[in-house]
């Protein structure tokens, strides 16, 4: 799945669970009892990844320096 989406846990029965929506559904092509692998990734731990990016936002733009390098050619 190349999306990723927000979903609310669930309590059904003694267990949790997910419910995901008509369209990714559809999109993925997922059957009913088919298996598939899903990844966590709580919210939290987006807000950190996300403080991480913009820190490169302010970041000047570089010149790299090819003087060390030997002319392949």
């Amino acid at each position: 799945m190349s999306d990723s989406f927000k979903a609310k846990v669930r309590k059904i029965g003694n267990s949790f669970g997910i419910l995901i929506s008509k369209r990714i559904a559809q999109q993925e092509e997922l059957k009913e009892g088919q298996e598939i692998q899903v990844s966590l990734l709580k919210e939290r731990k987006v807000e950190d990844v996300l403080k991480l990016i913009g820190i490169a936002k302010g970041a000047k733009s570089f010149v790299r320096d090819r003087t060390d390098r030997l002319d392949r050619y």
